[in-house]
């Protein structure tokens, strides 16, 4: 009793200490620049929230950045669970020569800092004439070795041979199985993968401030940083650009928490 005790006790702290941040941005999201800075700290919401939408809006477009996130992280998503589960599945069913050599190369490069590559990446954008296009962001990240290994644990866990064959008895083709038969399957783990791409890619600042030049494409948190000047910045207006920047994100793991957890502890029991 004492041990469930003190382990409830440590897991609401550590609950607290990891919604705290994001309930203090919430609230200063309603006070100004002045209450924000002033000691005592404000612990509750205050009445400045129509000022700071009026500042928030004068200085950025939200809608249309909204917008520019939206269309990159779910298009970017849609096809990282794609192909990612396409590769997971065939390095976790078939066979065919260098498997495993292949997919130790696979891992290899997930050891390779993301930075090591931003300059060849954007040469070579530069290259194809996708500099101001929001394919630049979408198409080069559509498969990435985290995703594919992800893919590969779940369905080895998973996805019993003997489903696989009697899919094949009757009639099935392999396009045909994996769309009607794994999919279902593996729905936490694309539920997983994909809160974590979504997340990923709705958070970038360096790769679309790199490519979107135009304003009327740039992405929210570039967004957020152009609200940002050396004299006057209004920080209730940040922070309430901070908080309907991360609202999405909060829904998006809300509706799909379920799946993500399970997906998680996916093959976390000893066969």
């Amino acid at each position: 009793m004492a041990k469930k005790i003190g382990l409830y006790t440590v897991l609401v702290f550590l609950a607290i200490c990891m919604f705290l941040p994001f309930y203090l941005m919430f609230v200063m999201a309603t006070r100004s620049t002045q209450e924000i800075f002033s000691y005592p700290p404000k612990y509750w919401f205050g009445g400045n929230v129509v000022q700071n939408y009026r500042f928030m809006i004068s200085r950025i477009n939200l809608a249309r950045g909204f917008l520019n996130s939206s269309i990159i992280s779910v298009c970017n998503t849609l096809l990282v669970l794609f192909f990612c589960s396409l590769g997971g599945y065939a390095f976790a069913v078939y066979k065919f020569p260098f498997k495993n050599q292949l997919f130790a190369l696979l891992l290899l490069t997930m050891m390779v800092p993301w930075t090591a590559g931003i300059i060849p990446w954007f040469i070579m954008m530069s290259k194809f004439g996708w500099l101001n296009s929001f394919k630049a962001l979408v198409i080069p990240n559509a498969a990435h070795a985290f995703g594919v290994f992800w893919m590969r644990q779940y369905c080895r866990k998973n996805v019993p041979s003997s489903l696989l064959d009697a899919a094949r008895i009757d009639g099935c083709s392999e396009i045909t199985i994996f769309f009607r038969v794994i999919a279902p399957i593996i729905l936490p783990a694309y539920a997983s993968l994909g809160i974590m791409q979504f997340v990923t890619v709705w958070n970038d600042f360096v790769q679309p401030l790199l490519i979107l030049r135009m304003p009327a494409q740039q992405t929210l948190p570039v967004l957020l940083k152009s609200m940002i000047i050396e004299r006057g910045t209004d920080y209730g207006a940040v922070m309430l650009a901070s908080a309907v920047t991360v609202l999405p994100l909060l829904l998006v793991f809300l509706f799909a928490s379920k799946y993500f957890l399970s997906g998680l502890t996916a093959g976390a029991v000893k066969e």
